[in-house]
Order: C-alpha cells, then structure tokens, then sequence
C-alpha cells in the first residue's frame, strides 16, 4: 500500500483547501454551546465517544475499506492520539480550569506543533511560525480570559497535555501521510473508530451507564457525531495532507474564538475592547500563519 504524494497547489486550490480545512475548526468551536445546551450533564466522556465511534463506523460501512499492513498500527496510533486521548484531557481541562484558561492552552498548539515540525519532519525553524504562534496564544487569552481565571495543576497538565497529544496526532498524520488508495473519508473513518474504540471502556469506567437521552439530546450528538465528528476530521485530515503542518495547526485557533461569539450571540456573554483586541491578534496570527516568509521557503507539501 503507497502512500499519498501530493502534488503542489495553485493559489486557488491552495486557499480553497485552506477554507474547507477551516471549516473543522470553525465547527469545533460550537461544541461548547452544544454541550452545554443540549446534552446531559456530567457526561463529557460519553460526549466525546458519542462524536468519535458511531460516525467512524459509519463511515466504514460507507467506504467499505479497512487498513492493511503497518496501517493498522499507524490507525491506531493516530486514532488514539488525534482522538482517543485528546477528548478525555481536554474534558479534564474544561472541568478542573475556567473555559478561558483551557482555551489559551489549547492555543498553545500551533507551537508545539512548530517544534514537532523541525524535530519530526525535519523542517528548518522558523521565527516567523514561533513569533505568530505566541501572538496567536496572547489573542485567543485576550478573547476567552476572564477576571475568574484560576490555576489547578492537574487541569493546567491534562490542557497541555491535550495541545501536546492533539500536536503529535496533527504531526504524524502529516509525516506518515495517507494510502495512495485510501481517500479521505476512509482515513478519517479509521481514526475515529479507532478513537471511539479507545475511548469506550475509558468512558464506562469513569461515567459509568449512559445517561438518559432526550430528543434535544440526539440532536446534539447527532450534529457532533455526523457535522463536528465524521464531516469535519474528513477536511481536518485532508488538509493536513495537502497544507504545510504548521498552516494547518494554526487554524485550530479560531475554535476559542467561535465559541466566544457563540457565548456572546446565544448565551448573552459579553465582549468589550479587550476581546475584541485578543480577535484581532488572533486573526493576524491565523492569517500570517498562512504565509511563507520568502527567505525561508516552505513547500506546500511535505
């Protein structure tokens, strides 16, 4: 089984992957307001399996394609990192960490990302990708940290920890690439089975029985497991494999701010001039992470 190589991408092809691998991100940020809105409490870990297992089955009974040979383990191994352990650490954050906090170290990514960048691909580094990188930490803290923010070590550990595990997932997927005969929804139906396998003893073991499920509730398990769950890790995947890693990661930022305007246009959160300074910051960072300096020439593909 070969592997995918892609082939370099024209100015509109490359802005349009850009935009439909933005779309997974932009999603993302709902889960926040859906959670909250619409599921039951005290369940985020049958949240998460909810999102990951029926959609990756789903989409195997689609395509009908299993993996073969080594990609089985690399399957597994991405499944578990992208998925599998990213929903349960970063579930940790949510509830030990105001919102906020867990936000800006998510945020964090991006340059976990630029260091894995130059130590697993073999990329030179790059002060431009570090400096945005920051730029985009100190907006996303702008938009989403509040006066209530407070520290807890096991929650600082467990939002690091998610960016780390969520870094390396975005990382390995961009080095190991994809079957040349395997196409997008395939990949991605690997990993999220993969993810949802992993997370179902986790889930029962520390939440126990699934809670009782209402019809607002299959909505939002339905608009996370098939929308957030199946349609957007099938861009998300895709443009890794087709857009520098570091472009790619870079975009997870407009997840926080998504779900700070959704908090300030359906539950009445507010936003003042430092917000909206911290949206600014955090654009810029989006966009320059789209740039490549030309005295430091990144290809399109790697």
């Amino acid at each position: 089984m070969k592997t995918l190589t892609t082939t370099p991408l024209t100015a509109g092809t490359l802005t349009g992957v850009t935009a439909l691998t933005a779309f997974a991100p932009v999603v993302w940020g709902t889960t926040y307001v859906v959670t909250t809105e619409l599921l039951p409490s005290g369940h985020p870990l049958f949240a998460g399996l909810m999102r990951a297992l029926p959609a990756g089955l789903i989409a195997l009974a689609i395509t009908r394609t299993l993996p073969r040979g080594t990609w089985w383990l690399k399957a597994a191994a991405l499944g578990v990192l992208n998925i599998g352990m990213f929903f349960p650490l970063l579930f940790v954050a949510a509830e030990r960490l105001p919102g906020g906090v867990a936000a800006t170290l998510g945020a964090a990514q991006p340059l976990l990302v630029a260091v894995l960048a130059v130590a697993v691909l073999r990329q030179s580094a790059s002060a431009w990708r570090f400096a945005w990188g920051i730029v985009g930490i100190v907006g996303v803290g702008l938009v989403v940290i509040g006066p209530e923010a407070g520290f807890d070590t096991v929650g600082i550990l467990a939002g690091l920890g998610g960016a780390a595990t969520m870094a390396l997932g975005v990382t390995l997927t961009k080095r190991w690439g994809r079957p040349a005969d395997v196409g997008p929804t395939a990949f991605a139906s690997w990993q999220l089975t993969a993810g949802g396998l992993f997370l179902l003893p986790v889930t029962f073991l520390f939440e126990g029985a699934p809670p009782a499920i209402d019809l607002s509730a299959v909505l939002g398990y339905l608009w996370l497991g098939l929308i957030g769950g199946l349609l957007a890790y099938v861009l998300w995947f895709r443009g890794i494999t087709s857009l520098p890693v570091t472009s790619v990661a870079v975009l997870g930022l407009l997840s926080p701010m998504v779900a700070a305007i959704l908090g300030a246009a359906l539950l009445g959160q507010s936003l003042g001039l430092l917000q909206l300074l911290g949206f600014a910051l955090a654009l810029a960072s989006i966009v320059a992470g789209q740039i490549t300096p030309k005295t430091r020439k990144e290809g399109v593909t790697r």
